[in-house]
């Protein structure tokens, strides 16, 4: 068995969307807000993403089974998700702002443990490739010898970006990291892809969340 993935354009943001609503907002109503610049509450979260999806500042890369979208994970510049966590941390061992941020990961509640989050960390990894590639940066955490519920692995887990290629860079918190990985250019150009172009990825890891 296999999952696809797809980037996050208005051609598939009715999947997105549809995920999002199934799991009442996601995190309090977030709407995969929380990265972008000060949202506008949960009230006003989804038609927020919805706009900086059609502007083609949102990017994330969507995990389909089938013909249902089952999670994600959210990428894009530095200016496009600021709001990182541990900034005090982060700033004290900064020395270049990577090309890209990969913030969070989503998996549908019904997936979770399945290998959504590696396929979704491949899918993004694509994009970002056909995007222009660069240095990728993410903050997971740490898991080894202690047992951390899926659901609360917003950021994906240590583990899973080393099998990807990710190198540690600096400890931010007593579990958390700065990994990053140089990505190649190749396959796409530097502006958003609207295609809904698919790449596979098998179910080979244990996602996070």
């Amino acid at each position: 068995m296999s999952f696809s993935t797809k980037p996050l354009d208005m051609t598939t943001w009715p999947h997105f969307a549809a995920l999002v609503e199934r799991h009442n907002g996601v995190w309090g109503g977030c709407w995969c807000m929380a990265f972008h610049a000060k949202g506008v509450g949960a009230a006003g979260n989804r038609a927020a993403k919805e706009a900086l999806v059609s502007e083609g500042r949102a990017h994330a890369a969507l995990v389909f089974d089938g013909p249902a979208c089952v999670g994600w994970c959210q990428f894009g510049p530095n200016g496009e998700l600021p709001r990182i966590k541990h900034q005090r941390a982060y700033r004290e061992g900064l020395t270049a702002l990577p090309d890209w941020r990969i913030t969070c990961f989503f998996s549908d509640k019904a997936f979770r443990g399945k290998g959504v989050a590696a396929a979704a960390l491949a899918g993004a990894l694509t994009e970002i490739g056909r995007l222009g590639g660069g240095t990728v940066e993410s903050y997971p955490e740490d898991t080894q010898g202690r047992s951390v519920a899926g659901a609360f692995l917003h950021n994906g887990t240590l583990a899973m970006f080393e099998a990807q290629g990710f190198s540690r860079n600096r400890r931010i918190g007593k579990h958390r990291w700065v990994v990053e990985k140089r990505v190649a250019a190749g396959g796409g150009t530097s502006s958003p892809p609207q295609s809904g172009g698919e790449v596979s990825a098998k179910r080979t890891e244990r996602g996070p969340s």
